[in-house]
């Protein structure tokens, strides 16, 4: 049975894949999200930072920062930043980028390892929680969720960028086959294994997709909740308000 297969039997089984997945593909990470998105991404990611109002002086929480590009367009705005990814060399990468002087009225990120299903966070610390591709990642969902409401302050507001499984099968069908083979592509090409990247098509198989996501949020307390498409809804950002 090979890793792909075994990667979602259990919780367990998908974080130890996850976390081998991200030490894998870390230098190569900000190459491979420009190519998926057809180099929309970082468009993307300044969007999702418009769509919260990031102020100046907030503290932002960017979950699976992987190697900054959120955590510092937040820090642009001038919040005060903390990114936080399970992969120590994202957290190398951030760091390093950290390095070259901020622009006039930039604040400087904060790195660190860790969990998000485990924020080393005190309650009520953070005024915006922001991620980019780490909803779909974690092991247990909905407790990732009650991680996000317990660090927020009242009027928080949480806002995630993802890929979107979409309902209707004539869309999400070829979509995931289009993932799979560009995925399995790159997979091969850059480090002689097509399961690296065609994880991501496997995990929408399993993720509840942009509805789903918004009915567990409304669930633990979040109001407010707003999806909003992106490329006809192959992807979505999610905004919602604690």
């Amino acid at each position: 049975m090979s890793k792909l297969a075994t990667a979602f039997t259990s919780p367990e089984q998908k974080r130890r894949h996850v976390r081998r997945l991200f030490s894998t593909i870390a230098d190569r990470y900000d190459f491979i999200t420009v190519v998926l998105s057809c180099g929309r991404d970082r468009a993307w990611k300044r969007r999702l930072i418009r769509e919260v109002g990031v102020c100046r002086g907030e503290h932002v929480v960017d979950l699976a920062c992987g190697t900054g590009d959120i955590a510092f367009l937040a820090a642009g705005a001038g919040a005060t930043v903390t990114g936080l990814d399970i992969t120590p060399r994202m957290i190398e990468l951030a760091r390093r980028k950290a390095m070259v002087p901020a622009p006039a009225g930039a604040t400087r990120p904060r790195f660190a390892v860790a969990d998000m299903m485990a924020l080393p966070l005190a309650d009520a610390s953070a005024d915006v929680v922001t991620t980019g591709y780490g909803l779909r990642n974690v092991p247990q969902l909905g407790e990732t969720i009650d991680q996000i409401v317990r660090v927020l302050r009242p009027r928080g507001r949480l806002v995630s960028l993802d890929f979107n499984r979409p309902g209707p099968a004539v869309i999400r069908w070829p979509y995931l086959a289009y993932l799979t083979v560009v995925g399995s592509a790159l997979g091969w090409l850059l480090h002689r294994d097509p399961d690296t990247y065609r994880y991501i098509s496997e995990s929408l198989r399993r993720y509840p997709g942009a509805r789903g996501v918004a009915a567990l949020l409304e669930q633990r307390g979040f109001r407010d909740v707003r999806i909003i498409p992106i490329l006809g809804g192959l992807m979505t950002i999610h905004v919602a308000t604690k």
